[in-house]
């Protein structure tokens, strides 16, 4: 990780290697925090945070499902984010804002902890490696199944509940694959261990709805809109395992991955192994839309005030 000068925490800027948590802080035992993960990319019109107002809703959102009142409002941590930004003279980055119990209370039961809130930039290159997305990934169907609906709330970017994903990446990685793909309690295709995911069969985009238990990502939504701005038939709909194997296309979204190919699963190669024409346009289009190239989508880019940095 790239260090950078602050982070805001709590209302105030402290210097990086000050902003500290108690060890007794109630989220980090038993996971009662959220988070989101959000980007800021160079445009003609300078840096813009890429749907900013729809991550930070997703954060009240899932802080709510927790029961966790934020003490500030959605703007104060959209200006907190916009400051933190220029005060590290960053042109380009990676956003986490995260709320979280504090120290003060022990137990399961956590209403009675503080809710504090921190927010932390600093550049981060794609997640799966640059050349993810230009010659894909290759990727494992988990062993491990998505958390249902009846356990906990897989709507909500909750701490705690991506213990799930960590097993499931590790046990990719460790069988020589670059991601996890997860499949629902009924053994439908879920998710990624941090991304949502896409299949393409003659010319129709299938993707899983939100009852298969996945995250309702922002990017997400962004390719449904661009893919059928763009005249695509695309379908919410279960999809088997095999399914993927079949494809002609398969491609990942997420806010740290952006938008990647997925080239082999469990070792049958998606189509020729190459990244497949639909996915290639979808990409270019989106990456319009991150850097401010395509005025279609200007309302998703919420323009930062950043000093030039100097040498």
């Amino acid at each position: 990780m790239e260090q950078v000068d602050l982070i805001w925490h709590n209302g105030e800027m402290v210097a990086w290697e000050d902003a500290k948590i108690h060890v007794l802080t109630h989220g980090l035992h038993y996971g009662t925090g959220v988070f989101e993960g959000i980007r800021a990319y160079p445009t003609g019109t300078g840096t813009a945070i890429f749907r900013h107002h729809d991550h930070l809703d997703r954060l009240f959102k899932s802080a709510e499902l927790y029961y966790m009142p934020i003490p500030y409002t959605l703007e104060e941590l959209r200006q907190a984010t916009h400051e933190l930004i220029a005060a590290n003279e960053l042109r380009e980055c990676y956003i986490r804002p995260i709320v979280y119990r504090g120290y003060g209370q022990m137990g399961l039961y956590p209403l009675d902890a503080p809710v504090e809130v921190s927010i932390a930039v600093w550049p981060w290159g794609a997640y799966l490696g640059e050349e993810s997305k230009q010659h894909g990934i290759r990727a494992k169907v988990s062993s491990w199944r998505r958390i249902p609906h009846d356990a906990l709330i897989p709507h909500a970017k909750a701490s705690g509940q991506y213990l799930n994903s960590v097993l499931a990446k590790i046990e990719a990685s460790k069988a020589g694959y670059q991601e996890a793909i997860l499949l629902d309690s009924h053994g439908f295709v879920c998710e990624g261990s941090g991304e949502n995911i896409y299949v393409v069969r003659d010319g129709q985009i299938l993707t899983p709805p939100q009852t298969a238990g996945i995250l309702d990502g922002i990017n997400r939504k962004s390719v449904i809109q661009i893919a059928r701005d763009l005249g695509y038939e695309l379908i919410e709909r279960d999809l088997a395992r095999a399914e993927l194997y079949l494809a002609d296309e398969v491609f990942l979204t997420g806010t740290a991955a952006e938008l990647v190919p997925v080239r082999e699963i469990d070792d049958h190669a998606v189509a020729g192994g190459e990244p497949g024409p639909i996915t290639q346009e979808l990409g270019r289009v989106f990456d319009d839309a991150l850097h401010g190239r395509d005025p279609r989508y200007a309302e998703w880019l919420d323009v930062v005030a950043v000093p030039t940095k100097t040498a």
